[in-house]
């Protein structure tokens, strides 16, 4: 991973906006302001990440990229373009921080000793109802 943090790099020149009318409800304004934006961002020409980052976007967002190799994100939900503009935009960087950040390893733990014993008194209270089924279905045949 580059030591670079993802808020002090601006993808901005690499972004493509595309608008259209947006779905859904809003009366008029729908039917006449392309509202809709829809944000495409190359993985293959950006000169910002890595090439282990550029394969870390392609493996994490296989559905969100198209076969031009470019992540597409839309968002229709405000009336306005320029929100709309705004919540790709926010979109996409989380998309990158969850994307760029390294999960941590789990560490295996042993359950504690009250955890086992608790574990096997409710095992037992079970099959023990169980049982007591069992003992009435044959009782009554």
């Amino acid at each position: 991973m580059s030591s670079l943090s993802i808020n002090n790099r601006n993808f901005y020149n690499e972004f493509v906006f595309l608008t259209s009318r947006s779905s859904g409800a809003g009366g008029q304004n729908v039917n006449k302001v392309n509202t809709k934006v829809e944000l495409r961002f190359s993985i293959a020409f950006s000169q910002l990440l890595s090439e282990e980052e550029k394969e870390l976007l392609r493996t994490k967002y296989p559905n969100r990229i198209n076969t031009e190799n470019e992540l597409v994100i839309t968002c229709q939900t405000e009336r306005s373009q320029l929100k709309n503009k705004e919540k790709v935009v926010e979109k996409f960087y989380k998309l990158l921080e969850t994307a760029l950040t390294p999960r941590k390893k789990r560490t295996a733990t042993k359950p504690t000793k009250a955890s086992v014993a608790k574990r096997l008194v409710n095992k037992k209270i079970t099959s023990e109802k169980k049982a007591t089924r069992q003992r009435k279905s044959f009782d009554q045949d």
